[in-house]
């Protein structure tokens, strides 16, 4: 039976959440499904977690109950709301949970499971939880980890993961955005838009990859001066401001399966490129001035998983799945490869989508893999 664990916060939610009912009870709302709840809690727990997505429900709870672990997935104070996500803060939610867990409920053995965008932050906590050395988030507004409660997991499993948030978006920009204002403007050599044949050409690749980069860098140049600015005239009464960023869903690997290749087939998360890169529900669509440095800005974010894992001794495992749009092979090697012990692992699940579409045995099978290799390490 599915029940919801409330959690105390071990700082303020501060002004970065919404909800001021939510700041005023200091509480992570987690879910959890037991394996037996008549016999009390398991020896180990399963930790899902994502920096914004509300894993009340995530669909690895059931499953990973039935083998006999409880499974735990995490809501931290940006549930629902991408849009003002700062990653040390997430860190402080991940490690109350965590504190919760084996002080309060008990669990001896802490797995924590990052998935999908949840990836690169599970990597960037546990080299935090580690050895702490960040003391405020780029922007400013962050938790200073070197002080916060910080519990290491016992392991991570890095669960159809992207290397971090601000490498996935370098990857995704719309380079022929040519006005930050007006995403219809565009640069007709860079549009990924129009027919180029069933296989880009790779030299213009390696030059749309290089106006990405550029384009982003631009705007974390606006955001730094923003947040000048904002200091001129506000006197730092205005911490933060909201901004939209257009075209965030065109990477080529979406039309050319063969530029990374695997059992997917082309298109994206969200349907078809066309619609998914200019609608508000992609990564990074909406956000703030803090929350770009943070989790967006590939200069600036600390939360980029392979170089987080070089600095991880907890033994650590990479799924991924072979069918996926969003995560593709590349990103589970670079994150496999940045682990510097052996007590490593890396399983593709042939056949399954980002969110294991497709036959149940697939998700049970990935599952079953995870919890042997976790009561094993």
């Amino acid at each position: 039976m599915r029940e919801l664990v409330p959690v105390p916060m071990q700082d303020s939610m501060g002004d970065d959440v919404y909800s001021g009912i939510a700041r005023a009870a200091g509480l992570l709302w987690c879910g959890r499904e037991r394996a037996d709840a008549g016999a009390g809690n398991s020896d180990t727990v399963f930790v899902y977690f994502h920096p914004s997505s509300n894993f009340v429900n995530h669909y690895a709870l059931t499953p990973t109950a039935a083998l006999g672990v409880d499974a735990v997935g995490v809501v931290t104070r940006y549930g629902g709301n991408d849009t003002q996500v700062i990653l040390e803060n997430c860190l402080a939610d991940i490690g109350s949970v965590i504190r919760h867990l084996r002080d309060v409920e008990g669990y001896r053995k802490v797995v924590l499971v990052g998935n999908s965008g949840g990836g690169g932050p599970a990597a960037f906590y546990q080299s935090q939880a580690e050895t702490p050395t960040v003391r405020d988030a780029p922007g400013g507004g962050g938790t200073d980890l070197t002080k916060a409660t910080l519990p290491p997991a016992d392991a991570v499993i890095l669960l159809n993961a992207h290397a971090g948030r601000a490498s996935l978006l370098s990857q995704w920009l719309d380079p022929a955005i040519v006005d930050e204002n007006d995403p219809f403007r565009r640069d007709p050599e860079l549009d990924i838009f129009v027919d180029r044949g069933d296989a880009l050409d790779r030299g213009w690749v390696r030059e749309y990859r290089a106006a990405q980069l550029a384009r982003m860098e631009r705007i974390t140049a606006w955001v730094r001066a923003q947040q000048t600015e904002l200091d001129e005239r506000h006197g730092g009464t205005v911490p933060d401001m909201a901004f939209t960023v257009h075209g965030t869903c065109a990477d080529p690997r979406f039309f050319d399966v063969s530029l990374d290749p695997s059992d997917r087939d082309p298109g994206t998360l969200w349907g078809d490129p066309v619609s998914a890169n200019l609608r508000p529900t992609t990564p990074g669509s909406t956000t703030t001035l803090r929350s770009w440095l943070s989790q967006w800005s590939v200069t600036d974010s600390n939360g980029y998983g392979p170089d987080c894992l070089r600095h991880v001794s907890a033994p650590v495992m990479v799924v991924y799945a072979t069918g996926d749009k969003g995560c593709f092979p590349s990103m589970a090697r670079d994150l496999y490869d940045s682990v510097r012990h052996p007590s490593r692992k890396l399983l593709p699940v042939k056949g399954a989508g980002h969110y294991f579409e497709g036959p149940s045995h697939l998700l049970t099978g990935a599952v079953t893999e995870m919890v042997d290799w976790a009561l094993g390490v």
